[in-house]
């Protein structure tokens, strides 16, 4: 890029950080094209490349600071838009580490689920059986490990420091262990029996992450890391040595919508997340983790049914980790993660004929998740 286009983008970031534009900022993104051989055969079958590049179109702006997105299977296309700091208007990095949020869950069910099949962990076992004591009496029914799995335990959420990003970034620094966040989830006793009703919440991942290190006697982290990013070649992926706030290696900076101004919210604590939401990553991760446990190479087949099938509860529609959606008449099973800054999709269809994996540097990355999905992870999927 020469020196006048980058002076332009940094500029233009400057004046969103200032808080002086609302509307869209032109910036140079970048798509890597099919070969001209492939051409017309991906535009015959691949994904919606012009909606695509238009979703990157004009990064930075207020809703977003950069986008990568990876889309596989029938078809390969990535993009990369946007600016790593808006300070300096550094352009976004293809290979840049973010929080991946709760797509860290499906790490979490795979890991409970190679147990299962090593005949560790028994999934219709109860919480009461495994973990002596860790739900008080009110839980007079049993809280099963495939509960946990499907969302359909009845545990509360935990107490946190705030029910906004407004709310918390004062205490971004300060610790809420684990324990203490089930303490206070299991503490208002249960939300309804157990297999009933499926409510989506991160206190059923943070069980698994204790009952795996109960397991295995090992870290729930060192555990992810021989299982998976390690035989996977997942080197850009990692979680946080204890309550470290930084994202180490390349990475984009996070902002948040403020008061109306885009505050950076980088630096945070995520310890409270665990094996919930607590995994930093890269898009080529995460399209190496998803296929490969597609096809079975993470978790045995019998096991990797339970990611598949959803409990037969009016409106239910997850899995262990896994949510199933429906789009342009295709059956589509992803996760989302979200946490501030950030926001995290991988998604694919059971035959892998389409993935799509994806970061966006949201500036309200935990508010509404569907503009984001709609623009940036539907045309992946809408042919």
């Amino acid at each position: 890029m020469n020196r006048r286009n980058r002076r332009t983008r940094t500029a233009l970031a400057a004046a969103l950080l200032l808080g002086l534009t609302a509307g869209p900022l032109a910036t140079a993104a970048h798509a890597a094209a099919p070969a001209p051989a492939a051409a017309s055969r991906d535009a015959a079958q691949g994904p919606d490349t012009a909606a695509l590049r238009a979703a990157l179109a004009g990064l930075p702006h207020r809703d977003a600071t950069a986008a990568l997105v990876r889309v596989g299977g029938n078809g390969r296309w990535t993009g990369t838009a946007g600016v790593r700091d808006l300070r300096t208007g550094a352009p976004a990095h293809e290979n840049a580490r973010f929080r991946a949020g709760s797509t860290t869950k499906v790490v979490t069910a795979a890991l409970v689920l190679q147990l299962a099949a090593e005949g560790r962990i028994d999934l219709d076992a109860s919480v009461q059986q495994l973990m002596p004591g860790l739900l008080p009496a009110t839980f007079a029914k049993p809280v099963t490990v495939r509960h946990l799995l499907n969302f359909t335990s009845g545990i509360q959420g935990g107490d946190g420091f705030g029910d906004t990003v407004a709310e918390e970034y004062p205490h971004r620094f300060e610790t809420i262990t684990p324990q203490q966040s089930v303490a206070s989830g299991t503490a208002k006793g249960p939300a309804f029996d157990p297999g009933t009703r499926q409510q989506y919440n991160n206190i059923n991942y943070t069980v698994l992450g204790m009952l795996v290190e109960k397991t295995t006697g090992d870290s729930y982290a060192h555990q992810a890391e021989v299982r998976i990013f390690r035989p996977l070649g997942m080197a850009g992926t990692s979680f946080p040595r204890g309550t470290d706030p930084r994202i180490h290696g390349p990475h984009h900076r996070g902002y948040q919508l403020i008061d109306g101004r885009p505050v950076d919210v980088t630096e945070w604590n995520m310890s409270d997340r665990f094996a919930a939401g607590d995994m930093i990553s890269t898009t080529r991760d995460l399209e190496r983790f998803l296929t490969a446990l597609f096809r079975g190479r993470v978790v045995p087949a019998p096991q990797l049914e339970e990611m598949f099938t959803v409990p037969d509860i009016p409106g239910a529609t997850r899995s262990a980790s896994l949510e199933r959606f429906t789009v342009n008449g295709r059956e589509v099973w992803g996760k989302t993660g979200a946490r501030p800054g950030y926001h995290t999709v991988i998604a694919a269809t059971r035959d892998l004929s389409r993935t799509l994996v994806y970061s966006v540097n949201s500036t309200d990355a935990k508010g509404d998740g569907l503009a984001v999905v709609q623009r940036f992870g539907l045309p992946a999927f809408n042919r």
